[in-house]
């Protein structure tokens, strides 16, 4: 049975920026039933609070981050980088640990989004873009799916549960 790793505000688990949560979702609370979920905050194991300030990434660039190049910030200037790359870091940790493959992430989230992500000025603008642990777990050969793409993920699981 494949494992997956989830973001945890995912799985209704008040770890947001702002102390929210979303779901949980019908087909995660399944899957947690079976034993194939793998829950993760990035922010919070990297050792950021909850509640916490917001933080996003100029141009939205996770994987420039990682390289060196980026710095994440929050709103009001503080660098919080070093805990975003933290966050990554284990969650690719666990995904050795686990053998997992795919992984389930908070859209637009400066550690999670995959696709899309805020541009760095705070104003809500949105860029194509992915976060520090999303661009981490790519490079590892990680597929990762967003909320947003959630029958997607679940018929990649089902393919690779019959592999």
């Amino acid at each position: 049975m494949q494992k997956i790793l989830v973001s945890r505000c995912l799985l209704g688990q008040r770890v947001r920026y702002d102390g929210g949560a979303h779901g949980p979702f019908g087909l995660l609370e399944r899957w947690q039933a079976e034993g194939r979920i793998v829950p993760l905050c990035p922010e919070v194991a990297g050792g950021l609070p909850t509640p916490r300030a917001p933080a996003e990434i100029a141009g939205g660039r996770g994987a420039a981050v990682l390289d060196g190049e980026l710095p994440v910030l929050t709103d009001d200037g503080q660098d919080v980088t070093a805990e975003f790359v933290a966050g990554a870091r284990i969650a690719l940790e666990l995904v050795a640990a686990h053998g997992i493959r795919i992984a389930l992430l908070k859209s637009r989230s400066p550690s999670c989004g995959n696709r899309e992500n805020y541009d760095g000025t705070f104003s809500g603008a949105r860029v194509a873009g992915e976060g520090v642990t999303a661009a981490a777990l790519r490079r590892a050969g990680v597929e990762v799916f967003s909320e947003e793409e959630l029958a997607e993920a679940a018929a990649r699981l089902a393919e690779l549960d019959e592999a």
